[in-house]
């Protein structure tokens, strides 16, 4: 049981820093900051989909994202 809590406080750490990261940065953790998705598995759509990130909305901003995500 013990590796199994620290495998879980070690993402959520590695997690954690990411996002001060991002925030420091002022981009947004999904996108990068590009503000679209690289992979985005077309082939199971039927329709065409959009390309910029659902996060930020496509702006690559961390304050976009946080307002869309609520964290």
């Amino acid at each position: 049981m013990g590796l199994f809590s620290s495998i879980k406080e070690w993402k959520k750490a590695r997690q954690e820093k990411y996002l001060a990261d991002m925030e420091a940065k002022g981009i947004c953790p999904d996108c990068r900051g590009r503000g679209f998705d690289l992979y985005y598995p077309v082939e199971y759509y039927n329709t065409t989909p959009s390309v910029e990130c659902p996060g930020c909305n496509g702006s690559g901003l961390f304050s976009d994202w946080t307002n869309q995500t609520g964290q």
